[in-house]
């Protein structure tokens, strides 16, 4: 049986980074503490400051008290760089993407309805027409809860030779 959460999630943008980069990196601490050895997940700072150094970055936070115990964050695609480039048989025509780039649910939190919350959160009142996210395709369950959320894998890509293959997933943001 999942137990309700009750979280307050906050809503931050680029000029906050400096605020929250700490936040965020504590909870992916958390999250990741099984793969904490692995290269790539250890590079999960330079993540953060790519990510926040985009003027359109945005992101929410799940506290719960004055723990933070989950946060999503991405931003508005560059047109013509956008995930779904290269996957499509004809591109939009109406293009503006939000990649969604993290979503991140501590252990203790998670199955509690959190990970959407957050993701409708972050996606909420977004002016882009579409929504795009990759998943490590060795995590099928994951894929098939954003399924559930109304995504649909449309390929498959590694942007690092040392990150996983991911699948691209795409959906209408509205």
């Amino acid at each position: 049986m999942e137990r309700l959460v009750t979280t307050e999630i906050k809503h931050y943008g680029h000029t906050d980074l400096g605020d929250i980069r700490q936040t965020l990196l504590d909870v992916h601490e958390d999250a990741y503490a099984d793969r904490r050895h692995e290269e790539f997940v250890q590079r999960f700072p330079w993540f953060v400051d790519h990510w926040g150094a985009n003027p359109g970055f945005s992101c929410v936070i799940a506290w719960e008290q004055d723990v933070p115990v989950g946060f999503s964050y991405g931003a508005p695609a560059t047109p013509g760089r956008e995930w779904w480039q290269g996957h499509l048989e004809t591109t939009p025509q109406e293009s503006s993407t939000f990649s969604v780039s993290e979503l991140m649910v501590r252990p203790k939190w998670r199955k509690t309805g959190l990970g959407p919350r957050l993701h409708d959160a972050l996606l909420s009142g977004r002016p882009e027409t579409w929504a795009v996210l990759t998943v490590d395709t060795k995590r099928p369950r994951l894929q098939a809860m954003y399924e559930g959320w109304g995504y649909r894998k449309i390929g498959e890509n590694q942007p690092f030779a040392d990150s996983p293959v991911y699948a691209v997933m795409m959906k209408a943001a509205a």
